[in-house]
């Protein structure tokens, strides 16, 4: 399916050097505010007190919010589950001070209650109350780390035995440049890190190389077909005739995204803003970063098409 066609390649890789020099100065200033500010983990990570309570009608979250922020919590997470009546606040351990939370997470849900919980509505009944420790967060952080590293890995060896190596390389790096520059702006932004981002990112990882894989099939389409051209000519026909269908695609997937972002609320919100990254990122990735690596690694029509043996060139013949 196509919206149109452009008639003529567009020569993408003659400006590849500038495309290709502009993402490695992103990338290192994402590296960079990785390790200067580091990420803003949620409660997930680093610990905390996580209160439910249920409210008689459906319950006013931003008072709540507020009322929270006045308490002194930092970023509090207050969301429904269930129903518009049921809440769930997640407070880190950062806000231990206050009065109602002591350091070893037990809560006073008289104070809490009367202080607080009361600005959702009428006073809720507390179902659970329940202390995350860092040692808890720590696991999780490391088992996403993992979690991470061998969806690299799988993608690695699934391109490397559908193409070639050097398209390997050229996707692993390309998606590790979205993969870092989602993780920097959220480190420059100091918005906060949690286990909804981190299953984004995991996404926008198989987002990417899903387009990747477009383009590099096309390429060896393209190899097949026309031996006349050179590698860059054939690398810009390919994107050239997967941009429509890239627009259809990365299209109706922003449209959907974009909802969440704008409607989805405080819960969602995190989540859609680093698909919405990782979207825009992916894309670039995919046409100016993947394919010019490629071409750079020295590929050839030979790496895709094996040469027909002579013992199979003579049977063919007879």
């Amino acid at each position: 399916m196509e919206f149109f066609r452009i008639s003529r390649d567009v020569d993408f890789m003659k400006r590849a050097f500038i495309f290709n020099a502009i993402s490695f100065i992103t990338f290192l200033l994402a590296v960079f505010f990785l390790v200067s500010r580091g990420l803003n983990f949620s409660i997930e990570f680093t610990g905390g007190v996580v209160v439910e309570a249920q409210y008689q009608q459906a319950a006013e979250l931003e008072k709540l919010r507020s009322a929270l922020l006045r308490a002194g919590v930092g970023e509090p997470q207050v969301q429904n589950f269930g129903t518009s009546r049921d809440v769930m606040l997640r407070l880190a351990v950062k806000d231990a001070s206050l009065p109602s939370i002591s350091t070893d997470g037990k809560l006073d849900i008289a104070k809490l209650g009367s202080e607080v919980l009361s600005a959702g509505g009428d006073a809720p009944k507390v179902t659970r109350v329940e202390f995350i420790g860092p040692q808890v967060g720590k696991e999780l952080a490391n088992d996403g780390a993992i979690a991470l590293g061998l969806v690299i890995f799988g993608i690695m060896v699934y391109l490397a035995v559908r193409f070639e190596w050097k398209f390997a390389v050229a996707a692993i790096i390309a998606n590790l440049h979205d993969v870092i520059i989602i993780l920097g702006f959220f480190a420059f932004f100091q918005w906060e890190f949690s286990l909804s981002v981190l299953a984004a990112v995991l996404a926008v990882l198989g987002y990417s190389v899903n387009e990747s894989v477009v383009v590099f099939d096309r390429i060896r389409e393209v190899f097949r077909k026309a031996r006349n051209l050179t590698v860059p000519q054939v690398v810009n026909h390919a994107i050239t005739s997967t941009i429509s269908r890239t627009i259809i695609t990365h299209g109706s997937t922003q449209l959907m995204v974009t909802s969440m972002l704008i409607f989805g609320g405080p819960t969602l919100h995190y989540f859609a803003l680093a698909l919405t990254i990782g979207i825009l990122f992916g894309i670039y990735s995919s046409v100016l970063v993947a394919s010019p690596i490629v071409i750079w690694l020295g590929v050839s029509r030979e790496d895709l098409i094996k040469p027909i043996k002579k013992e199979d060139a003579t049977v063919e013949s007879v």
